[in-house]
């Protein structure tokens, strides 16, 4: 489920700057910086603001004790048209 991230990551935007930072994968454009990283349970993946046009797609993937966080746990399948939507909205 990592490497599929990544790889919408690269589909989207393929000469984006690729890092690891605070130990998680980082994906960067000259104005925002997003990361993910595998859990126990889930994928957590940072930082996502509220109050987009998408929050009602990501209310039931809000982490309930962190701030712009979003949990996918591994039991769920991964929601790809939801991570390439949020991906475009931060990193367009």
């Amino acid at each position: 489920m990592l490497d599929e991230i990544r790889n919408i990551f690269i589909e989207l935007f393929p000469d984006i700057e690729e890092r690891i930072s605070y130990n998680m994968p980082s994906y960067r454009n000259e104005k925002y910086t997003l990361y993910f990283a595998g859990y126990k349970n889930h994928i957590g993946f940072y930082p996502i603001g509220r109050g987009t046009e998408l929050e009602n797609d990501l209310a039931s993937y809000r982490a309930k004790n962190a701030k712009d966080t979003l949990h996918f746990p591994y039991e769920n399948p991964l929601p790809k048209e939801l991570i390439k939507k949020v991906i475009m909205l931060h990193l367009k």
